[in-house]
């Protein structure tokens, strides 16, 4: 079996020096600290690119980089994949030299990420390929799994590609049973034929890459067995046919070929029907048998943790290569927990969860006594106040009262609605409540809609809280000219204008405000949930 470890040099989480080829300078070329079975760039650059790679191996009992492998700066990856296609030039050099020039993935543009996974695609299908060949091809491959999700557009290219894999996975290429990278893990396998559970497993690492020391098989396993402390990051159990005796002995071939293809997200996997506004990815696991059937598969996945966020619902779907796209045809849920997610599916191919959160809130204490205190004197101050001006609105000119008596109206009621209904009584509270349905879910990113008195609530305070505003600017208003115009009456139809003014203004803003920030699937476009 045959393991090939690449990482970011500053995830490095061993101490041991025996685990390490120090730094070194090899022929020409530096090579910085790195770990056993990792493959290391060298410092020198040649356009922006290492000059070439090392592998850090422990073969003779002392950890020592192997020979330099040389970039063939001369070519891009458009003339590599000229040269593969006419059967031309080194096809191992070709390799390497492809592994190099896909090193910095975020700097590639889409063009090069669609020659660069026609590269791949041709080398996994080469009748020439060698254990070097495949692991420096499953390397691009998960180097190409950071690329930018914007640039990865040609669906076509990346679906070929992901059905390559399949079909490698299946075959030991020059005992080449296990390649795994950080963004991508290759099994294969061939087990007797009477082999009845077969179980794959991957392990949380601290860098959070795949790990060949935490990728497991086993064989006659017969159910999920997720780790304690929830360190099992992808879990799949594939349950065969029983086999009669009779079939055993007219066999020629007494051997199953399985392979299996986990990778760290989705980037190959572009649904039109599933949107990821929230940016979250999703691991992706691939079970093929060639020919063999399969009696039912049971896989287990730990739910993808969200800052601020909790998980809403999941849904177990398997990509359809006819749509294009996840569907949940075949696959249903079985239990979940909160740091597990099963599902059941009765064929194999690539298979995912789908997870929706949604966002957490931290409400507000209930009133304190001194907060209903205070809010109490106003709301009977405010009372008074209303009272004493309508029984004494005699004794003075009408404009004055309607003026105060509006204010302290809008501020009183602002008050009595806070007090009532700051406390909101249709909390989204953070608990678990998965839906038994195995539906398509549309996004990941879950927004309830609107129940409850809350926007009612935040529409009122609104509007009470611009009308004191707006009676305040119109007492204002009338104190000046009363001042400019100490011996002139109130012109004309003051009365009407204010009130006009004052209860029509907040309500027109407040209507504007309404129409363009809030939806019925999305209130808190307008408000908020929490204080």
């Amino acid at each position: 079996m045959f393991a090939v470890i690449h990482l970011v040099h500053d995830e490095i989480y061993f101490t041991s020096i025996g685990n390490f080829c120090n730094s070194t300078r090899k022929d020409e070329f530096s090579f910085p600290r790195t770990v056993v079975g990792w493959s290391a760039y060298s410092n020198e650059l040649l356009y922006g690119f290492p000059k070439a790679l090392a592998e850090c191996s422990n073969d003779t009992g002392s950890p020592m980089f192997g020979p330099p492998h040389k970039l063939q700066y001369e070519f891009t990856l458009s003339d590599i994949l000229e040269n593969i296609s006419s059967s031309s030039g080194d096809l191992l050099q070709l390799a390497f030299s492809t592994q190099i020039l896909t090193s910095q993935p975020e700097q590639l543009s889409a063009d090069k990420i669609t020659t660069a996974a026609q590269i791949a695609n041709a080398l996994l299908q080469s009748a020439n390929i060698t254990k070097d060949i495949a692991v420096a091809a499953v390397t691009t491959i998960s180097q190409l799994l950071n690329s930018s999700e914007e640039r990865t557009q040609e669906r076509d290219v990346v679906q070929n590609l992901t059905e390559a894999l399949d079909k490698f996975s299946l075959d030991q290429h020059n005992n080449v049973s296990l390649v795994v990278q950080p963004n991508l893990v290759v099994q294969s396998i061939q087990v007797p034929t009477n082999t009845v559970w077969i179980q794959f497993t991957a392990l949380t690492g601290r860098s959070g890459n795949f790990v060949a020391n935490r990728i497991n098989l086993h064989t006659n396993t017969s159910e999920l067995t997720a780790a304690k402390g929830g360190s099992t990051d992808v879990q799949i159990v594939i349950k065969f046919p029983p086999v009669s005796p009779q079939s055993v002995l007219h066999s020629k071939n007494t051997n199953h070929s399985i392979g299996f293809v986990l990778y760290q997200n989705d980037r190959f996997f572009r649904s039109r029907a599933f949107r990821a506004s929230s940016g979250t990815s999703r691991r992706v696991i691939s079970a093929n048998l060639g020919q063999e059937s399969v009696l039912h598969v049971e896989m287990l996945f730990k739910p993808t943790a969200v800052p601020n966020a909790s998980l809403y619902d999941f849904a177990c779907v398997s990509w359809n290569y006819t749509l294009k796209d996840w569907t949940t045809y075949g696959c249903s849920k079985v239990n979940h927990s909160a740091d597990v997610l099963r599902c059941f599916c009765n064929h194999t191919t690539n298979f995912a969860v789908l997870m929706s959160f949604r966002r957490e809130f931290e409400y507000a204490e209930a009133l304190n006594w001194i907060t209903k205190l205070g809010c109490s004197m106003s709301i009977i101050g405010l009372s008074l106040t209303i009272t004493f001006q309508m029984v004494t609105r005699k004794s003075r000119k009408t404009n004055p009262t309607v003026l105060l008596v509006s204010i302290c109206m809008c501020l009183l009621i602002f008050t009595l609605l806070f007090m009532l209904g700051v406390d909101n009584s249709y909390k989204q509270l953070n608990k678990l409540d998965i839906q038994e349905d195995n539906i398509l879910l549309p996004s990941d990113t879950h927004k309830e809609w609107d129940r409850g008195p809350c926007t009612a609530v935040a529409v009122l305070l609104q509007y009470f809280l611009l009308g004191t505003f707006t009676w305040n600017t119109l007492y204002a208003t009338h104190v000046f000219l009363m001042i400019r115009n100490s011996l002139a009456t109130s012109p004309s139809h003051f009365t009407a204008y204010t009130v006009a003014i004052g209860w029509g203004l907040p309500a027109v803003v407040v209507a504007l405000t309404l129409g363009i920030s809030y939806r019925v699937d999305d209130p808190l476009g307008y408000r908020q949930e929490e204080l």
